[in-house]
């Protein structure tokens, strides 16, 4: 079923992270020889590089790794916060690194690229699911389905470059629903894994060390996790406390880091101050509506 999800993409690029994810997707389509990109930050510590590589190699396909500069992410976040139209700093990190690998696509004259959205939310791939009790995780891997999102749309869509996620293809997400919970998250040896039924299944067709490695998040893969540093370092204290404290006085938003008040001076520039909502449902950061969430996709405060 997943097979045929990555053999239907038209698209012969993979946004490739040497995960868990993109790598089933490269060794699905390694016949084809597709094109694969990876982002990876020149002046930050990425997780990702070596694992690429391995992909690359043990597929034999072409993979360029394309090298950004601090300058290069800066700018990327702005163009990602006007894209995602939020602040949330999570959510930022993260897309700089698909914004940066579809910016790249645009300029090649590349129409559409791969991605693996999708399997951490079907298949239990975050932290927060693997330490759930047994008996909450079920519920609570429903949840996560119910509000998943994938900004890689919004930003291929602005750009005008074509996503596809065979992950969200209809007929996988359907089966990956009908997927226990006890095969999704499991101990293998003394560990406990997310998206084990994955591992398990793929572990003879992809490197070990990839099909047991854990979750890594994009930002921490690519390096731009390093800005949450940056941002502590070139921000003064007191400049920032006195910028927080006004913040919440004149805007009514509670802004927790430096780095999430970098991009909320950006977002507010844009788009002026988040609306403020009526009822319960609504962040007590930034007062955006989360509807059935722990988490605000505008500020990313969590949890809520």
């Amino acid at each position: 079923m997943l097979k045929e999800s990555c053999e239907s993409c038209k698209s012969n690029t993979i946004a490739l992270s040497g995960g868990l994810d993109s790598t089933i997707i490269a060794y699905f389509l390694k016949e084809r020889k597709p094109n694969s990109i990876a982002i990876i930050a020149k002046d930050f510590v990425a997780n990702d590089l070596t694992y690429c590589q391995r992909v690359s190699k043990e597929f034999d396909i072409p993979l360029t790794i394309n090298q950004i500069s601090t300058a290069d992410i800066l700018e990327a976040a702005e163009e990602t916060i006007k894209i995602l139209k939020n602040f949330n700093d999570i959510e930022i990190r993260n897309n700089i690194v698909m914004y940066m690998a579809i910016k790249w696509a645009k300029e090649q004259n590349i129409a559409g690229i791969i991605t693996g959205d999708g399997a951490d939310e079907l298949f239990a791939g975050y932290s927060f699911l693997i330490n759930k009790p047994q008996e909450d995780l079920e519920k609570e891997i429903q949840r996560v389905c119910s509000v998943m999102h994938f900004p890689t749309q919004k930003i291929g869509k602005a750009l005008g470059i074509d996503i596809e996620s065979p992950f969200l293809d209809e007929k996988t997400v359907e089966f990956a629903k009908t997927i226990p919970s006890d095969l999704k998250v499991r101990n293998e040896g003394k560990k406990r894994h997310g998206k084990w039924i994955l591992r398990k299944t793929f572990e003879k067709y992809i490197p070990m060390q990839i099909a047991w490695r854990e979750k890594s998040p994009m930002q921490d893969g690519s390096g731009t996790a390093g800005l949450t540093n940056l941002f502590d370092s070139v921000i003064n204290d007191q400049i920032f406390s006195e910028k927080k404290k006004k913040t919440e006085e004149t805007d009514e938003v509670r802004i927790r880091t430096k780095e999430s008040m970098y991009y909320y001076e950006i977002y507010k520039k844009l788009y002026g101050v988040p609306e403020k909502k009526q009822g319960n449902s609504f962040c007590p950061y930034c007062n955006f509506d989360v509807e059935n969430s722990k988490f605000c996709r505008m500020c990313g405060a969590f949890p809520i």
